[in-house]
């Protein structure tokens, strides 16, 4: 469980200047990111999104998903806050990687949902470990955290590592006609709460 914070700079984005921190995984050779913004340390709660990589819905603009609108909420919120953090994990479509989740997506183009795919290719419907962004909070000393998410994983992930949760903060974004199935499956099957 050998986490190194390797590298940090300044970052200016259009909601704000953070400070991006270079995560090594010593453990799965991944390299991750957090985003920290303002005075994380006391008590007061920090407003945190974990958020999982996706390069079709974060960096391509796809509307398949709702990964995009979902990470530039959350900067902006934490923005608006003053403080936050945003970890970024190198989980592409949720744990099975790139090529896989193209595979994925042309089986949902012939009819099957996203954990229908998943499943088909042999994998779990949700392959992702939240177990990093637990021992990531704890590196930053930070205890209570308002968590921006509708995954209820992600909330028992954090609460298991001992990072208190003391509030959801729901993530109403980027719904549209492309990823109502999508939406209605992560509601139906995976239990992300709308």
């Amino acid at each position: 469980m050998a986490l190194i914070d390797a590298a940090k700079a300044k970052l200016p984005t259009i909601w704000g200047e953070f400070e991006i921190h270079a995560l090594e995984d010593n453990d799965t050779q991944k390299e991750h990111v957090a985003l920290t913004m303002g005075d994380l340390t006391g008590e007061e709660p920090v407003l945190v999104r974990i958020h999982s990589e996706c390069l079709t819905g974060d960096a391509l603009f796809s509307m398949r998903c709702d990964c995009g609108p979902q990470l530039e909420a959350a900067l902006k919120k934490i923005s608006e806050a003053g403080r936050g953090v945003l970890l970024y994990l190198r989980q592409e479509g949720r744990g099975i990687g790139l090529v896989n989740k193209i595979r994925a997506y042309a089986l949902q183009d012939q009819g099957m949902d996203t954990v229908e795919a998943n499943e088909t290719l042999g994998f779990d419907a949700d392959a992702r470990d939240f177990t990093l962004a637990g021992r990531t909070l704890k590196a930053l000393n930070i205890k209570n955290i308002k968590l921006m998410t509708n995954n209820p994983r992600k909330v028992e992930s954090i609460e298991a590592s001992g990072i208190n949760v003391v509030e959801r903060v729901p993530m109403k974004y980027g719904k549209n006609p492309h990823n109502e199935k999508y939406l209605s499956t992560k509601h139906g099957k995976l239990g992300h709460l709308f």
